[in-house]
C-alpha cells in the first residue's frame, strides 16, 4: 500500500470513529476521530508535495 493510501485510510478511519463516538454518545472516542483526521489530511498533502518535485 502506498503512502498516500494510508493517509487516506487513516482519514477514513478517523471519520468512523467519530461517528461511531457520535452513534453511542461518546465524547472521547468523537474527539479522538476528529483528531485523526488532520493527520491523514496532512500526510496525504505531504506525499502530494513529494510527487510534484519527482517530476
Amino acid at each position: 500500500m502506498t503512502a498516500s493510501k494510508k493517509a487516506q485510510t487513516r482519514q477514513v478511519k478517523g471519520k468512523a470513529k467519530a461517528a461511531a463516538g457520535r452513534a453511542v454518545g461518546n465524547e472521547h472516542t468523537t474527539a479522538e476521530g476528529h483528531a485523526e483526521k488532520p493527520k491523514g489530511g496532512a500526510r496525504e498533502a505531504n506525499e502530494r508535495a513529494k510527487g510534484a518535485f519527482k517530476r
